[in-house]
Formats: C-alpha cells, sequence, structure tokens
C-alpha cells in the first residue's frame, strides 16, 4: 500500500490518470499487480516484475507525462515477464540484459504517443544527474534500429557492437532492473504471479478492444506474444531446479537481501551451495517422439552439471514404470550413454508418484516430462514438481509448476 504522502498521492494519480485512459486500457488491470511504494533507497525506478519502487527525489523531477513514461515502463517490463524470461541474458552481461530489455519497452512506449498528449519520455536536465548525457537527450534508451526485434535479438546486437567497439555503450536507462529481487520470489509466488499476469492481461484486451472498437481477433493479432510470451523453457527448467533444491546454507554480503531493505536492515542473500536428490520422470507414451526424448535428455545432462545434484531417479513410465535408473553424482556424464529409454503405452502420471511411494523414493524435486494428453496429472505429489510439456499448450498441470516447450 502507498504511504500516503505528496509523492505517493501523486504516483498514485498518475497511475489512475492513466489506467481511466481509454487507449491504455490494455494496461490497466497489469498496474494493479503487486505493490508499488517510494523508495526512499532508489535513485530511480525499479521493478521485481511484481512489485514497484520509485525513488522519492525522481518523482519530484518529473513533470506528470515524464511520470507517465516510467510507471508504463515498469508495468511493461512485467507484461512482458522481462526478469524471469531473461536472467541467463543477465546472467552473461547484466547491463547489456538491462538494455536489451529498454530498448524493447521504450520504442513502444514512444510509438504509443507520438504526440506526447499523456507520455513523455523523461529528458536530462541540468537539475538531473547528467551521466554523461547533455541536457534535452532522453533519460531512456530509444533507437529505430531495434524496431521489431525481441530482446534477445537485440541483446546479441549490442554484444556484438561492443566486441566490434569495446568503447561501445549499451547501458544506461532511467530505471534499475530487480533481478535479484525477482529470484527471491518463492514458486508459489512466482506461479501465483503468473496467473495474476495472464488473467490481468486477458481483460485488458478485453477492455480495450470494447473501448477502441477492436475485435479480440484484431487484439490476438497485435498483442498475443503478451499472454505467450516468448520463454527460454531450458532457463525455467534451470531456475526451478536451483531455486527448488539448492540447500541455502551460505550467506554472502555480495547481495543484499531487499526484503530487509525497508526497515532499514542489511542482512546477505544465501546461496545454494549443493542440490540433493532429483527425479526425472519420462513420458515414453507413443506420442513422445525420440527427437523430443533426446533434447529433453541432453537438457537434463546440462542441469544435472550445472547444479551438481548428489543423486538422480531417472523413471520412464507411460501407463505403468517400465524403466527405473539411478545415477550418482559420479556417474552424471555418461548418463546420455548409458540410459535405456523403455517405451510404456499409455500415459498415466499417478503410476509415477504411486511408485515414488512404494519406494519411498523422496527427492528434493520431481521433474517430468510429458505430453499433457493425460487423464489425470496424479495425486500425493510429496516434492515440488515440475511439468515439462511438449506440444502442447492447452495442458496445465494442476499441480506443481507447468512450462511448455515445442
Amino acid at each position: 500500500m502507498l504511504v500516503k504522502d505528496k509523492e505517493a498521492r501523486r504516483l498514485s494519480k498518475v497511475k489512475i490518470s492513466i489506467m481511466r485512459n481509454p487507449k491504455f486500457a490494455l494496461w490497466s488491470g497489469l498496474m494493479t499487480v503487486g505493490k508499488t511504494k517510494v523508495d526512499e533507497h532508489c535513485p530511480t525506478a525499479y521493478t521485481n516484475g511484481r512489485d514497484e519502487g520509485y525513488g522519492r527525489e525522481f518523482i519530484k523531477s518529473m513533470d506528470d507525462n515524464e511520470l507517465a513514461f516510467v510507471v508504463l515502463h515498469e508495468t511493461m517490463h512485467k507484461a512482458y515477464r522481462h526478469l524471469t524470461t531473461w536472467k541467463k541474458l543477465y546472467d552473461e552481461d547484466a547491463r547489456l540484459a538491462n538494455a536489451a530489455c529498454d530498448y524493447v519497452i521504450n520504442l513502444q512506449l514512444v510509438d504509443m504517443d507520438k504526440q506526447q498528449q499523456v507520455l513523455a519520455m523523461p529528458l536530462f536536465r541540468e537539475d538531473r544527474p547528467d551521466l554523461g548525457k547533455r541536457a534535452g537527450e532522453p533519460m531512456g534508451l530509444v533507437s529505430e534500429k531495434y524496431r521489431g526485434l525481441n530482446t534477445k535479438q537485440v541483446f546479441d546486437l549490442l554484444k556484438q557492437e561492443q566486441q566490434d567497439n569495446p568503447s561501445a555503450g549499451g547501458g544506461g536507462g532511467f530505471d534499475e532492473h530487480d533481478w535479484e529481487g525477482a529470484q527471491e520470489l518463492s514458486e508459489e509466488e512466482k506461479q501465483a504471479l503468473e496467473k495474476e499476469i495472464d488473467q490481468a492481461l486477458r481483460q485488458g484486451m478485453v477492455a480495450h478492444a470494447k473501448q477502441n472498437g477492436k475485435s479480440m481477433s484484431d487484439m490476438e493479432r497485435e498483442f498475443g506474444e503478451l499472454t505467450e510470451p516468448e520463454v527460454d523453457w531450458r532457463e525455467q527448467l534451470r531456475e526451478f531446479v536451483t531455486a527448488t533444491c539448492s540447500a541455502k546454507d551460505a550467506s554472502s554480503w555480495r547481495r543484499v537481501n531487499r526484503r530487509y531493505i525497508g526497515n532499514d536492515i542489511y542482512m546477505p542473500s544465501l546461496i545454494g551451495e549443493r542440490v540433493g536428490h532429483l527425479v526425472i520422470g519420462v513420458d515414453t507414451s507413443g506420442s513422445i517422439g525420440g527427437a523430443e526424448l533426446n533434447d529433453f535428455m541432453s537438457e537434463v545432462k546440462g542441469v544435472a552439471e550445472m547444479v551438481h545434484p548428489d543423486k538422480v531417479d531417472l523413471i520412464y513410465w507411460g501407463s505403468s514404470v517400465v524403466q527405473h535408473e539411478e545415477y550418482q553424482a559420479g556417474d552424471l556424464d555418461g548418463l546420455i550413454q548409458s540410459t535405456n529409454p523403455k517405451g510404456g503405452g499409455g500415459t498415466a502420471p499417478d503410476c509415477l508418484s504411486e511408485y515414488l511411494k512404494e519406494k519411498n523414493i523422496k527427492p528434493e524435486a520431481t521433474i517430468i516430462l510429458t505430453d499433457g494428453y493425460v487423464p489425470n496429472w496424479g495425486f500425493g505429489w510429496e516434492s515440488p514438481t515440475l511439468w515439462v510439456i511438449a506440444n502442447n499448450k492447452g495442458a496445465t498441470a494442476d499441480n506443481g509448476k507447468t512450462i511448455h516447450i515445442k
């Protein structure tokens, strides 16, 4: 909840004015997702993909149109799930990842209101930190050469430019990106956030269509990528394993835990040093082809190499469990060569959950690959469960976390 001081009231007023404007109806529901606060510790603005923070002096330095631009900028970070979808880019080069996300968003924002009746890109002025910029230059990153590109494509171009010219830019922008805060959300919080964002966007599309005389088919063509965002499923799989299984047994001051900053308490973040026991259940019914199986197994090997589990139970199943292989940490390098997948007829995930109970197998997490054409999703899963569903966008498990792959 906003603290009702002058800057907080102004921030709330700007948000409400955007939400009431038919031109921006698409974003109205999404602007209510998460908490918004005036953050005394923030020099500009940020989001962790759910919550937003705006620096007090930064708010004071902007007129209403500039503030509206920044508010919608943070909202669009949430819409595109930037802080989770592109974590891998951040790990590779944080500065370029931040820039790539901003280039994609800012060009769209400029296009939304070319006359700047509601939105105006903040400009550098003498009373703002200049960061090497001259007064009158845009604070945000915007360039026509990135039109039509997604974040990964922009990132690759920026990286190539940096390699060709080490002194080239690529950083900057008027906001911070709270990648660490996004990772601190629990799996339950991330799942709830994903559903809330999806619902808010779909409601916004309906409202935008009604208020602007468009059909839903028009909306799907124009904004469909928001409800089916680009997702690196391999990164999501790795993230699930790391977040769920990594033992939080070491602390580090390299990254301050943001959960306590609001209370003026500075605590270190916990870092997982190891992963214990994983179960990987692979659907080998007739609808899972060899190419999909090979790709998945290669990625499983990659995940195992990254998080170094103490043990992996690799279980092939269909209508029943047909193959169970055990791998200790030292055996994982040879997993692809030694595994022996076997087919199992129909598709019944409950055979796997029952098998785990019967054998008293209690992993830290269970990862299941399936096509999602199942009579039920199984019962009594006793560990966090990730469902990796191939070529079936309409299927979502009624338990655990679901990601889709092609």
